[in-house]
């Protein structure tokens, strides 16, 4: 054998094992911090929605229209909103583990809080005030996951974490239902206010397990070696050379592509919302009418997009493609929004579309973050992200309101997904605004 092939085959077989060498690394990174964030996210997705299944009983209790729970279950993104740049900076700052804690135990407390509600004020003040507590939980995971993973490897890892979402809708769903069902009555307090309670206890045990568990950045990680922490911590390094560090705080609001990427968020909220507040009303509407089955059947659809994020965000790293992969599930989405009302009672039909809208809209969601944390780094991504999410996060507030008032005023939810079906369109559209070669690495 020549020279010159014996030298290439041994730097090629080199090449190889330090291949291996390093995804064993990322391997064990993953196996130590995804499931315990999804976990954490599964908790924190339950306090958010559980307002919706309440919404079944909530309602006719207290008195309330549905325009009155479309403004409160929306108002949580007003203090969201406020309070999300702030809390992203005091975690990168004091760190990742004693910041995340502090979010989950206040959001549990104050989620159990709204078992207390009795008219529609105090319901938009318990709503506000679980907005301020889990500000910062969502981007400042996002944030955290940049300091672990490198672009090409991060779209799989926020897909697995954000699997959390249909998660929580898959087991959420019959649990809420279950608890409505069965502890209606029990010491004389309806289904709902045992829900709120029930479902804010988890969030209080995981935060303070969260102080025993997680580390805020890999130099702190005592489960790693010290040429595992060298290795991770180079690729870190060498990617943040190639991103953006804004000088301040404030120059992050004055890029143009940080509003582009609010926007496009805001288009993938505004969907997202109105299926997480209103799945269980649009279930129910295609003819299923017991509290318990609306929850079983809710699990439909949030099955089927875990499957759909996964695979997703499979194919965007493996291709190394984002653009296309964030605009086919926000269109797709969008359809399936309109053709679940289209399908009316006929439930087989309705469950299906469903599924197909939940699978795209919520895919769309971690296909979206691979965008600005392509581009972002330190100050600037923590500033960026918690930006980008609270703006976008308005959508929060302004989708639940907005099907809300329509339902109201026409009688139907048609008029609603439509104008949520036009919203996507526009926001699958704007994505072309952003350069390929900018995220696609």
């Amino acid at each position: 054998m020549p020279e010159s092939s014996a030298v290439d085959a041994a730097s090629s077989k080199q090449s190889a094992a330090t291949t291996e060498f390093e995804d064993a690394i990322y391997r064990k990174v993953t196996r130590r911090l995804i499931p315990f964030l999804v976990l954490c996210y599964v908790v924190s997705y339950l306090d958010r929605i559980n307002v919706g299944f309440a919404k079944l009983q909530m309602l006719s209790d207290l008195g309330f229209s549905e325009t009155i729970f479309g403004l409160g279950a929306g108002i949580f993104f007003i203090g969201y909103f406020f309070f999300e740049v702030p809390s992203n900076v005091i975690m990168h700052r004091v760190g990742a583990r004693v910041w995340i804690a502090r979010i989950m135990i206040t959001w549990g407390l104050v989620s159990a809080a709204t078992l207390l509600v009795k008219t529609p004020l105090q319901f938009y003040g318990v709503r506000f005030l679980l907005g301020i507590a889990e500000a910062g939980f969502f981007p400042g995971i996002i944030l955290y996951l940049t300091y672990w993973y490198p672009a090409h490897r991060r779209s799989k890892m926020v897909a697995a974490f954000m699997v959390a979402i249909p998660l929580s809708g898959i087991v959420g769903g019959p649990i809420s239902g279950f608890i409505m069902q069965f502890l209606a009555g029990k010491s004389g307090w309806p289904g709902w206010k045992w829900l709120f309670l029930l479902e804010a206890a988890p969030a209080i045990v995981m935060g303070i397990v969260t102080i025993c568990y997680l580390d805020s950045g890999i130099r702190r990680a005592k489960w790693l070696t010290d040429d595992e922490k060298e290795l991770l911590q180079r690729n870190i390094t060498a990617e943040s050379r190639e991103k953006v560090e804004h000088p301040s705080m404030s120059a992050v609001f004055v890029d143009r592509r940080i509003w582009l990427m609010c926007w496009i968020f805001f288009s993938c909220a505004m969907g997202q919302y109105a299926l997480t507040f209103w799945m269980p009303t649009l279930i129910k509407t295609a003819g299923i009418q017991s509290v318990l089955n609306v929850g079983l059947v809710t699990a439909i659809p949030y099955l089927a997009t875990a499957v759909t994020m996964i695979l997703v965000g499979a194919s965007a790293d493996r291709n190394r493609e984002r653009r296309w992969h964030l605009v086919i599930p926000m269109v797709v989405g969008a359809a399936g929004l309109i053709l679940s009302v289209a399908a009316g009672t006929h439930t087989v039909l309705a469950v299906f579309f469903l599924s197909v809208a939940a699978s795209g809209v919520i895919t769309s969601a971690p296909m979206f973050w691979s965008l600005p944390t392509a581009f972002l780094s330190g100050a600037a991504a923590a500033a960026g992200i918690a930006a980008i999410n609270s703006v976008g996060n308005l959508a929060g507030f302004a989708s639940p309101y907005m099907v809300g008032w329509l339902k109201d005023l026409t009688h139907s939810d048609r008029d609603a997904m439509l104008c949520l079906t036009l919203i996507l369109a526009l926001g699958a559209a704007s994505v072309f605004a952003v350069p390929a070669k900018l995220v696609n690495r």
